[in-house]
């Protein structure tokens, strides 16, 4: 049956070339039958009557089929009375029991059903289509009947699967490209706080070298030889640190580049280098002890904080304090008196912080930032697995 071919299961007016198509082949299907039964009422010895009601019942129950898929019980219930009198109008009644059942849930499907079924005995007892006694007319009405309806809501049924399929491919489909750009997203994110870890660190470090020269004119050649010497030394390492970062971006791998933990004296001895008056107490914790995230956690902590005295603090005192123990939480502190932000310093946006709180939440720790006093505090929690 053309019916089969709708593409949903939603009634309405046709909205779409397939929708006409079907239409039209269910018209000229039951626009044949009817034909055939008026061919057939021309024959000697049928009653007139038979003739005149077969053409106009089946005129209109043909003219009907175009209000089925707007109102499947409706019009079908309507198309199925007329088939009463009118054996012209059977093939009608059968597709509007079928495209019921394609566009109505079962329990009216099964209403439609039946009535066309009683329809039919009730046109079989007024007249009789011969070869068969009624018995086996009326069994064969009621298979059919079943077999319309049946048939109409397993087409249902299996284009509600399929809607059902479509939807959940598309959810699917929006879903995977929102982790998708979730996952870039994160990805991003991690290149940034990286990028800015290594690169804010060693730029910093180049231009306090940088204003020493400036500054200092009565230096001698060996003091500029040997604050050329650090320059290009902070220099080189900046852009091997960045050489990482690019490979990281280039191989498509982790964004967090592996951070050897090369302890927390090398940091601090570059920054007394550069004029920073720095003082570290580790309370023995070493981070080669440390799980590896939060071992380089921690060490990007001290970094941000060094870099953040120095841009905006230059010359004051900075106190490191590590402390705590394993099967706890490891306590990163890093303290400056506040200090006239110039140079360099006026151009901090709180990026640097912004990124390393969302470092430290991801290992699962906390970060507090902010006046303590006469002074700047950053305060890192971390935990420390015993293993």
């Amino acid at each position: 049956m053309f019916v089969a071919r709708m593409q949903d299961v939603r009634p309405g007016w046709m909205r779409s070339w397939r929708d006409w198509t079907a239409g039209t082949g269910n018209f000229v299907m039951a626009l044949a039958g009817a034909a055939a039964v008026i061919w057939g009422d021309l024959a000697p010895g049928v009653p007139g009557w038979y003739l005149a009601v077969d053409v106009v019942g089946g005129a209109l129950a043909c003219a009907g089929l175009w209000l089925c898929r707007r109102w499947p019980v409706a019009a079908g219930l309507g198309v199925i009375a007329l088939s009463v009198p009118a054996a012209a109008a059977s093939v009608a009644a059968g597709i509007a029991t079928l495209i019921a059942a394609v566009y109505r849930r079962p329990p009216a499907a099964a209403v439609v059903g039946a009535a066309w079924v009683a329809a039919t005995l009730v046109r079989f007892a007024l007249r009789p289509p011969g070869l068969a006694p009624y018995l086996v007319w009326a069994l064969v009405a009621v298979l059919i009947g079943g077999a319309l309806t049946g048939w109409g809501m397993l087409a249902r049924t299996r284009r509600e699967l399929m809607l059902s399929l479509a939807e959940r491919a598309r959810r699917a489909e929006a879903e995977q490209r929102l982790r998708a750009e979730e996952a870039r997203r994160a990805e991003r994110l991690g290149l940034a706080r990286e990028m800015h870890d290594v690169l804010a660190h060693r730029l910093s470090l180049l231009a306090v070298h940088a204003g020493a020269l400036e500054f200092n004119a009565e230096a001698t050649p060996g003091e500029v030889a040997e604050a050329a010497g650090v320059i290009r030394s902070n220099a080189h390492q900046a852009l091997e640190e960045l050489r990482t970062v690019v490979s990281v971006l280039r191989d498509g791998s982790s964004a967090e580049p592996a951070e050897p933990h090369q302890g927390l004296a090398p940091l601090v001895e570059e920054s007394r280098q550069a004029g920073m008056r720095v003082e570290l107490h580790d309370h023995g914790v070493r981070l080669a002890g440390l799980p590896e995230a939060t071992g380089r956690t921690a060490y990007r902590v001290v970094q941000e904080g060094l870099t953040n005295a120095r841009k905006h603090a230059p010359g004051e005192p900075v106190t490191v304090h590590l402390s705590g123990t394993a099967g706890g939480e490891l306590t990163i502190e890093v303290r400056n008196p506040l200090g006239a932000a110039v140079g360099l310093g006026s151009t901090g946006a709180g990026a640097g912080l912004a990124g390393l709180e969302e470092r430290v939440s991801l290992v699962g720790g906390r970060l507090e930032h902010g006046r303590s006093g006469d002074g700047f505090r950053l305060l890192a929690r971390l935990p420390w697995p015993s293993e």
